[in-house]
């Protein structure tokens, strides 16, 4: 009778060692993510300072293009007021990542962990002047296409060997706008806000099509993941699902808009051509302590200064 007492007790004490093991891991966990906020806070400042001073070259070189397409063409500079916000803490880019980390700071108590882990992970690359810089492509390249060739693109693909086309670099990125769907389940891109100025100058934007001809842009080749909330992932996902079984009711071929990376862009950062991580996990949350980015690097080599298009 001693042994098996002695057998319960010894289980007993492993059940509970265990059990405050895990709840140990829980806390650690807690306190990990509590510590990457405030990491993702001083950066996000850091971010937001760079673009008040005029560090970011990118962000220089968007307010150049603006101003220099507004002289080309004085009847698009409310458009070009708008696409240049980006280069400023006001543009859509800046507050996405300011938006999500406020989201993360409501619900970062609730597990699963690991997933939240991660979303303040790339939210802190997303961060990284360098990687931000590269994102400001997109509003750069958007008005390098309205200038008629006046204006370079950078870090992308030529406009010669893509063919025609302008605006697209920002639809499909749920900063400035989403997928409408109207009552035969079509869906068309919609600009948010102050973006909706964008519909009084570029075409309609049908989804469908859209996946089937997309053209290069930063954010759907490279930035997605980062520049996105789990939530606008997940809500990209549903929309490709959906279109791909209407398509298939219908007889017809469905291609999404992200199953291949459109190769050739040159001329961004080397953190653009890394991969982010898939998830992090507790013994991996704390790997940007030491290589969060420097503002003081921030200037992407994807721009030398306002040049001609050809």
């Amino acid at each position: 009778m001693s042994n098996i007492k002695a057998w319960k007790l010894l289980s007993l004490f492993c059940l509970f060692a265990v059990l405050m093991g895990c709840q140990s891991k829980e806390e650690q966990l807690q306190k990990t993510i509590q510590e990457s906020i405030k990491k993702a806070e001083v950066e996000l400042s850091q971010l937001g300072t760079a673009l008040d001073n005029g560090s970011l070259r990118n962000a220089l070189l968007l307010k150049e293009y603006g101003v220099q397409l507004k002289n080309q063409q004085p009847e698009l500079s409310k458009v070009v007021d708008v696409i240049t916000l980006d280069a400023t803490r006001q543009g859509a880019l800046y507050s996405g990542l300011t938006q999500r980390l406020k989201d993360i700071k409501g619900t970062y108590l609730i597990p699963p962990y690991e997933d939240t882990l991660h979303s303040i992970d790339l939210l802190r690359e997303a961060a990284k002047p360098t990687l931000f810089s590269d994102a400001l492509t997109d509003p750069i390249n958007m008005l390098a296409d309205m200038s008629k060739g006046n204006l370079a693109r950078i870090g992308a693909i030529s406009q010669q060997a893509e063919g025609a086309g302008v605006g697209n670099q920002m639809v499909g990125n749920p900063n400035y706008g989403n997928w409408q769907s109207n009552s035969n389940g079509t869906s068309f891109w919609q600009w948010y806000g102050m973006y909706r100025i964008l519909g009084d100058v570029f075409n309609r934007v049908e989804y469908g099509s859209w996946s089937r001809g997309r053209k290069y842009s930063y954010y759907n080749d490279y930035g997605r993941t980062r520049y996105s909330s789990p939530k606008q992932i997940k809500a990209q996902s549903t929309l490709e699902t959906r279109t791909r079984q209407s398509y298939q009711r219908q007889g017809k071929q469905f291609t999404s808009p992200y199953a291949s990376k459109k190769t050739g862009a040159s001329g961004l950062s080397r953190s653009s051509y890394t991969p982010p991580k898939s998830r992090s996990s507790y013994s991996r949350s704390s790997s940007y302590s030491n290589n969060s980015g420097s503002v003081r690097n921030s200037g992407s080599r994807t721009s030398r200064g306002v040049s001609r298009g050809k």
